[in-house]
Order: structure tokens, then C-alpha cells, then sequence
């Protein structure tokens, strides 16, 4: 026969591990920890809202997951946190849709010189059917998932002293440092430019040390990286409107709940939409700050440039689809 007294305590004891048990299987949960990835420099607004992200996630989901921001490439360079998605190396990251568009080309569309008017042209297309259904083609090819788009910025020339660049025909024979992705081929190789891929984190070191002649960035990364110091012109050819795509592992997103799925979602379209209108702001006021700091800021004729590009090339070119690129110039 037991005794009373044992069966009180060996229940007390199963009922103090089952508790402990369910504890520490939340504090397990609420330790779910991700890594979230991007190229660019803690005083950017890219990391700013990333780190947003990530405190909103872990807000919104209760402390199930808490998201840690590496910036600057320290997790790799752009192409190389492109690949850790699929390795597992990193749970988020921001990158270029010249760099997805690896894995599926049609998505790179948005990089072929002067198919956006402006900021706010492209920021239609974040909200488009067209965008929609590009996003959705690298998903199922790629397996990862495109939460979100924000506003890069308008790309412009910036070159030594001996090289301005104030029309089409200065670009002839100019080595221009451009990210290694086909997609920013298109620019400078119709206007007999000599491309250069130079991973983002070298690029200083390289207009620097003369290893080329002039580089191209929005005004808010010219300002950030620092080029304006070593390159004195600055065109305002505004030849590409660029993009961050945010970008979740293919692995990250098949463990998501539905709801989780939408907070991430929404914290991410949030953030891009902060992020955008943050770049929107700076470019307003850095050419006079260009110019206040001794550099000369070009403003130049974007229509000789537009005409001299599809001259030489077309979207077709590049592997683009004609219709993709339509759809997108007809968006008001």
C-alpha cells in the first residue's frame, strides 16, 4: 500500500517539472534569435530602421524572436549575404533587387536606366500588381520571401577633378567603379564607360588610390561612405532610382505562423516606408551642402542622358521583359 505522504510529493515533484519544463520552453521561445544582414553604415537610415525592425518584432511578437542587426558588410559582402540566406547564415538581410535578380532576372527590371521618373514613381511600383508579381517569381525560385521595398535613392556620377561629367560624351572611356550585378551594366556601358566591379566596403580605398576614375551612389551614401572627399565633381544624372529589398530566408519563413508572418510583414513595410522617406528628405538638402563643402555639383541635361542610353540599348538587352518594363513606365 503507498504511502499518502509519497504520493503527495511525487506529484508535487511531476507537477514542479512539468512547470518548469513549460518555462523553460518559453524562455527558450522568447530567445529565438535572428540575424538580420545589410552592407551599409551604422549612420544610415537603412541600419536605423533595420535596429526599428527588429525592437517592433520582438515588441509585436511578445519576445518570441529577437532580431540582431549586423551593419557595414561585416556578415559579407552584398552578394555574399545574398548567398547566406540559402546557407543559413543569416535570417534577414537588405540588398538590391540587382542582386536577387541573380537568382531570377525579370526582378532587376527596376535597375534599367530612367524607367522611374522619381522617388515617388517608384514608390508606386512598391505598392504595384507588377512589383507583386516579380516579387512572388524570385520567391518561387528562390525559395526565400520579399516582405518589403524601400527607396534607395537617385544614383548620380561623381568623378575626380580631371574627369567632370556634365554630358553623355564625358562618360567615354571613363572607368567607373559599379557594383558587381549585371544589372548596373546597362549605364555605363551604353555610353562607352569601362565598368568596374568593386565590392561597397573597397570603394573608398579605390577613388581614393585612382584605381578608377568615379564611382555612382545616391547623395545620402556619396555623404555616408564618404565620397565626396576624394572626388571632387558630383552629376546629378540621376540615371538609376534604386531600391533595397528586405528579404527573409526561405527557412525563417516556413517556421512562421500566420500571424507572425503578418507582424513581420508590417514591421518590414513600415520600416521601408520610414527608411524611404528619410533618403527622400536628405537628397532635398545635400547638393547645397556639396557645394558649401568645395565640391562641384553638375547639374545636367537627365534627357541627353535618357536618349543617349536607350539609343544604345534596350530592356530586352539585359534580359528584361518588355512588358515589365511598360507596365512599370505606365504607372501614374
Amino acid at each position: 500500500m503507498s504511502n499518502p505522504r509519497s504520493t503527495i510529493l511525487r506529484t508535487f515533484t511531476a507537477c514542479a517539472l512539468a512547470a518548469a519544463s513549460l518555462g523553460m520552453a518559453g524562455i527558450a521561445a522568447a530567445q529565438t534569435k535572428l540575424k538580420w544582414a545589410h552592407v551599409y553604415e551604422i549612420s544610415e537610415p537603412f541600419h536605423k530602421y533595420s535596429v526599428w525592425a527588429g525592437d517592433e518584432i520582438k515588441r509585436r511578437t511578445n519576445g518570441r524572436y529577437e532580431v540582431q542587426v549586423f551593419p557595414a558588410s561585416t556578415l559579407g559582402k552584398e552578394a555574399d549575404i545574398n548567398q547566406g540566406l540559402t546557407l543559413g547564415s543569416v535570417d534577414i538581410i537588405l540588398s538590391g533587387a540587382s542582386f536577387a535578380g541573380r537568382i531570377y532576372p525579370p526582378l532587376a527590371v527596376s535597375y534599367f536606366p530612367f524607367i522611374f521618373r522619381d522617388a515617388e514613381h517608384q514608390l508606386k511600383y512598391a505598392k504595384s500588381d507588377v512589383f507583386n508579381e516579380l516579387a512572388k517569381g524570385y520567391d518561387d525560385k528562390s525559395g526565400n520571401h520579399i516582405t518589403a521595398l524601400s527607396y534607395y535613392g537617385a544614383r548620380h556620377v561623381t568623378s575626380s577633378a580631371a574627369r567632370p561629367v556634365s554630358k553623355p560624351e564625358d562618360m567615354k572611356g571613363l572607368k567607373i567603379r559599379v557594383p558587381d550585378a549585371p544589372a548596373y551594366l546597362a549605364f555605363p556601358k551604353s555610353l562607352g564607360a569601362n565598368p568596374t566591379p568593386i565590392a561597397f566596403a573597397e570603394v573608398y580605398l579605390a577613388l581614393q588610390n585612382n584605381t578608377v576614375d568615379a564611382q555612382e551612389n545616391p547623395l545620402p551614401t556619396i555623404e555616408a561612405k564618404k565620397f565626396f572627399e576624394v572626388q571632387k565633381n558630383i552629376s546629378l544624372t540621376g540615371h538609376i532610382v534604386d531600391s533595397l529589398l528586405t528579404i527573409c530566408s526561405g527557412q525563417l519563413w516556413a517556421k512562421l505562423s500566420a500571424d507572425e508572418k503578418k507582424i513581420f510583414t508590417e514591421v518590414m513595410q513600415e520600416a521601408a516606408e520610414k527608411t524611404g522617406r528619410e533618403i527622400i528628405a536628405s537628397e532635398a538638402r545635400l547638393a547645397q551642402e556639396f557645394k558649401n563643402r568645395g565640391n562641384h555639383v553638375i547639374t545636367v541635361d537627365r534627357d541627353a542622358f535618357r536618349a543617349a542610353v536607350l539609343l544604345a540599348t534596350k530592356p530586352t538587352d539585359h534580359g528584361y521583359r518588355q512588358r515589365d518594363y511598360e507596365r512599370i513606365l505606365a504607372l501614374k
